[in-house]
């Protein structure tokens, strides 16, 4: 495995949980809340929103209520997703059971976006560092597997990176060209004066012989005089005789050479695709939060559903007084959704 391996799992790990202790209770709090709220009047001191990436927006005040006779004070912390430009509009919200409890309107209005930006960050981190461990363990299975003597079935395989360092060669390929491929793509170490047996080219890539070791998951690649195979002096030259008519490099430059790949793109070649794929990605999500919105203002069950605010909220203002209209025409009797507030955060606008 590589050695980034060691270190790119705990920081990954620590990371997760760092934003879980440093969110989690907070967002705790406002589920809580959010079962029987109760809007409170108050002071809201110090607040402040900061925006990181552009996207990501902490925001942090201190409220002051009263509520059935008792003063209560507390610090409210709140994260969410959002590409708002501005200052927000916010009041006091607490939990009529449990009335020590408070948080910001603002809070309970991005609740939705709050759990499902915290769930896929920690879940994508979480899943990152589980699968680089099912990666390590099933190497690790691999090499004690290999110690055993067992049937090889040689097959061809496509060199896709390599770097040469002191302690030798190490080289990154995958049996995406084998009858029986798998896709996965592996990691190996040659020592100092070993090299890959490269058998041809593949789209520009170097193809090198390797071998499945029984039922192991990850092949194995040859090197160029076999010595990474236990046998006789005599079997390794029977075992080379019929690849003598292969052209081979024979040193590590050629080997080099013949790894190297196709050229490499120019600077502004891997800009424009920076560029376009950007692009693509961007309009991939305007035509789904597009359809998405048109649903909810038409057909959703109901008026209070997350997404679907948070993208009605940012809509256009024709955009947004249609949508509006089209969720006061079913939802009338109601109060407004958020993006449909008028100054009281009640009414419809």
């Amino acid at each position: 495995m590589p050695k980034a391996v060691f270190w790119a799992v705990p920081i990954m790990l620590a990371l997760s949980i760092f934003l879980l202790v440093r969110e989690g209770p907070d967002l705790w709090r406002d589920i809580r809340i959010s079962f029987n709220p109760v809007e409170v009047e108050g002071d809201v001191r110090n607040g402040q929103c900061t925006t990181r990436r552009g996207v990501f927006t902490d925001c942090e005040a201190e409220v002051a209520y009263a509520f059935e006779g008792q003063t209560y004070q507390s610090e409210v912390r709140i994260m969410f997703l959002d590409i708002h430009m501005g200052d927000y509009e916010t009041g006091i919200v607490i939990s009529r059971d449990n009335p020590e409890l408070a948080t910001l309107t603002l809070g309970l209005d991005k609740l939705w976006n709050r759990v499902l930006t915290l769930g896929s960050f920690c879940l994508l981190m979480f899943g990152l560092c589980f699968y680089t461990m099912f990666q390590y363990i099933r190497a690790l299975g691999v090499q004690k597997r290999l110690r055993n003597p067992a049937v090889l079935k040689e097959i061809p395989v496509q060199v896709t990176g390599f770097e040469s360092k002191k302690d030798g060669l190490y080289i990154t390929y995958t049996d995406s060209l084998a009858e029986d491929k798998t896709g996965r793509v592996t990691h190996t170490k040659l020592e100092n004066g070993q090299l890959p047996m490269i058998v041809g080219q593949q789209k520009g890539h170097a193809v090198a012989l390797a071998v499945r070791h029984g039922n192991s998951a990850l092949p194995v690649l040859l090197d160029d005089q076999l010595t990474r195979i236990e046998m006789t002096e005599e079997e390794r030259q029977t075992a080379l005789h019929p690849l003598a008519g292969l052209d081979v490099p024979a040193s590590e430059g050629t080997a080099a050479e013949a790894m190297s790949g196709p050229p490499a793109p120019s600077a502004g070649q891997v800009v424009m695709r920076g560029v376009k794929a950007f692009l693509g990605i961007i309009l991939l999500m305007i035509v789904g939060a597009a359809g998405f919105w048109v649903w909810y203002v038409t057909s959703s069950p109901t008026a209070f559903q997350q997404p679907g605010m948070e993208i009605n909220n940012m809509m256009p203002a024709p955009l947004n007084r249609w949508g509006c209209d089209q969720l006061k025409a079913r939802f009338g009797n109601d109060r407004a959704p958020y993006g449909c507030t008028a100054a009281d955060h009640q009414s419809w606008k």
